[in-house]
């Protein structure tokens, strides 16, 4: 049987976080809060619920909080992540361990719309994650339906392949990128959540600040791993403006309904940046496949 090692990252979660732990221990040997420097009785009520708990003096992000708990993981076949205000349940556990324990997958990703289903969702949480999950897969060349689905589980194996270089939110794609570049299994199973329990459900633009902030940091992976999407499509859809513009000006010039060529010649510097942008993104895909030619 498999040892199941539960890690939890904590803020100010005290209303959620003991029941949070007693459902998981149900399903999982040991678990493990990390408390994020919260100013409630977070780390307290985790204690005494069961959990070993480490503390950070100050909130430093969801992905470094992540980091400490792997650190400090023993023993263990298998990692579940689980976030600790409650919205998902620890009973979808064995949904998550099931295919690694059966060498069905290295890594199983709970996804809240795998089912089509929008779960209840709020409209613009949804359209956020949509974008988030669109820019996650051209990155890691992936079909995830939930990149940033805090419910996960690992095999202990695929550990040392996450960089944790993200502090933050953006942690989710990351993990799931680093995973997908050393070539492990991501499977999805379907999971319920509950956003009544949920505080980020309220916080309108604290989650659009994450989604953004998330966004930022996909786009700056983009631009070293996936140039082709960062510089090459950006440049063809520039030199596609600055043609049919230069067409339609010059067009016109010559119909005698303009009197200058200054339109005609701003249309051809579009066109001309976007031949420099988009063999930018072919030399440096070029580079970036030499040098991972090189790496194997």
């Amino acid at each position: 049987m498999s040892s199941i090692t539960a890690i939890v990252p904590a803020y100010n979660e005290e209303l959620s976080i003991g029941s949070v732990i007693l459902s998981t221990s149900k399903f999982a040997d040991h678990i493990i809060v990390i408390d994020d420097g919260s100013r409630d009785r977070t780390a307290e009520i985790a204690a005494k619920a069961g959990a070993e708990v480490i503390i950070h003096p100050e909130n430093i992000g969801k992905g470094a909080a992540l980091k400490s708990g792997f650190d400090v993981v023993k023993n263990a076949d298998i990692i579940v992540t689980i976030d600790s205000d409650g919205q998902h349940n620890p009973e979808e556990i064995p949904k998550l361990t099931r295919p690694i324990e059966k060498g069905e997958a290295d890594i199983v990703n709970g996804s809240r719309y795998l089912e089509k289903n929008h779960n209840g969702t709020p409209a613009y949480r949804r359209l956020g994650q949509t974008v988030l999950d669109t820019a996650t897969n051209m990155n890691s060349e992936l079909k995830l339906t939930d990149s940033q689905s805090g419910f996960r589980a690992f095999a202990a194996y695929t550990l040392p392949a996450f960089r944790f270089t993200k502090t933050g939110f953006s942690i989710e794609s990351e993990m799931l990128m680093d995973a997908a570049n050393q070539g492990f299994k991501i499977m999805e199973v379907q999971v319920g959540v509950n956003y009544k329990k949920s505080k980020m459900a309220i916080h309108t633009k604290n989650a659009m600040t994450h989604g953004l902030g998330v966004l930022v940091k996909l786009l700056q992976d983009m631009e070293f791993k996936r140039p082709l999407y960062y510089f090459t499509i950006p440049g063809l859809v520039l030199i596609a403006i600055g043609l049919t513009l230069g067409l339609i000006f010059f067009g016109r010039y010559l119909d005698r309904q303009m009197t200058t060529l200054m339109p005609t010649i701003i249309a051809c510097m579009i066109g001309l940046g976007g031949i420099f942008v988009t063999f930018t993104g072919i030399i440096l895909h070029s580079v970036a496949r030499m040098i991972q030619s090189m790496g194997k």
